[in-house]
C-alpha cells in the first residue's frame, strides 16, 4: 500500500512525517529502520506520526531507527506545528500537541501563510535522579563526577521529556563523541539509556554543543538536548536564568529561555519535500 509522507527538519534534525488523521501507518517500529536508511530508504533520524487527539489539537509519536519510541523531540514538534497549520488540521497559530511526555503549547511565527519559526513551551525540567532516571544518590546530579567505562566525567543530568546527561568541555570539536556516546548510552547507571550532550561555553549566554541521541547516534541537532544544555549551564553558573541563551548545534541555532515556570525553545521548521512510499 502507498503512504504519503513529508520530509522536514529542525536545525538539520530530519524526520519523516506521516499524517495519521485518516490513514494509519502499519507497525511503525518494524519499518522505521528501512525508511530512515540514508542509502536504501528515504533517510532521516526517525519517523513521526501526526495523529488526532481526544483532548488537545493533535498528537505526536516518534520512533527512532532502532524501533524504540521517544517521549519527546523538540525539533520534531516544531515541524508538526508547521504541518498542522499549513495543512489546515489546526486553524490557529497557537496550538497544543499531545506527546508521551505531556502536552506542549506551540506559538507559531507565520509570514504569508508560511510558518517561519515555532516557540515551544517545553514545561519544566525534572532534576531528581529517579525522574531522569539515573541510579545515583542525591537530590540532583549537577556537576557530579561519574565513572563510565572506568573513566571519570563531570555530568549534569536533566529530564526535559527525555533523559539527558550534559558534559561541559573546552573543545567539543575534538571530543570523541562517537566512542564515548555509546558508552554513556548503555551505561548501567542509566536504566532507560541516556542522550549525551557535550557543550562548550563560547561566551555568556552563548553555547556550542554536539549530541549523541539514544537509539540514533550523533545528529545535527536535538531540541530537548539544547534545552538540557541551557538549563545545565544556568545551574552551573555559566549562563543566566530568564535570558535568551543561544545554543549552536551542527544544524543551526536554537534560542532557549529557562524560567521558574518553564523552559522555552524557539527555532526553525523546514519542509524539504513530499513523497509517496510503498509499505
Amino acid at each position: 500500500m502507498s503512504y504519503n509522507f513529508v520530509k522536514m527538519h529542525g536545525c538539520g534534525n530530519d524526520y519523516i512525517y506521516f499524517d495519521e488523521f485518516e490513514v494509519e501507518l502499519p507497525a511503525p517500529q518494524t519499518i522505521v529502520s528501512k525508511l530512515t536508511d540514508r542509502n536504501k530508504g528515504i533517510g532521516g533520524d526517525g519517523i513521526v506520526l501526526i495523529q488526532s487527539s481526544k483532548k488537545v489539537d493533535a498528537k505526536m509519536r516518534i520512533f527512532n531507527p532502532d524501533g524504540s519510541e521517544s517521549g519527546m523531540c523538540g525539533n520534531s514538534i516544531r515541524c508538526v506545528g508547521r504541518y498542522l497549520y499549513e495543512n489546515g488540521r489546526v486553524k490557529t497559530p497557537h496550538m497544543v500537541v499531545e506527546t508521551l511526555s505531556g502536552d506542549k503549547q506551540l506559538d507559531l511565527v507565520v509570514e504569508d501563510n508560511t510558518v517561519m519559526a515555532v516557540r515551544v513551551n517545553m514545561g519544566n525540567v525534572r532534576l531528581a535522579p529517579e525522574e531522569i532516571p539515573v541510579n545515583l544518590q542525591g537530590d540532583t546530579i549537577i556537576g557530579r563526577t561519574v565513572s563510565i567505562a572506568s573513566q571519570p566525567y563531570e555530568v549534569t543530568c536533566i529530564n526535559v521529556g527525555n533523559p539527558h546527561a550534559v558534559i561541559f568541555h573546552h573543545d567539543i570539536d575534538h571530543f570523541d563523541l562517537h566512542r564515548i556516546g555509546p558508552l554513556f548510552e548503555s551505561a548501567p547507571i542509566f536504566p532507560e539509556r541516556i542522550n549525551i550532550e557535550v557543550a562548550q561555553i563560547l561566551s555568556r549566554n552563548n553555547i556550542k554543543m554536539r549530541v549523541w541521541d539514544r537509539g540514533v547516534g550523533e545528529t545535527m541537532a536535538n531540541g530537548t538536548g539544547a534545552c538540557a544544555v541551557a538549563v545545565a549551564a544556568v545551574l552551573m553558573g555559566y549562563c543566566d536564568k530568564d535570558a535568551d541563551i543561544c545554543v549552536s548545534l551542527k544544524g543551526g541555532d536554537l534560542i532557549i529561555k529557562y524560567t521558574d515556570e518553564a523552559v522555552y525553545m524557539t527555532g526553525d521548521c523546514v519542509k524539504v519535500f513530499e513523497g509517496t512510499v510503498e509499505i
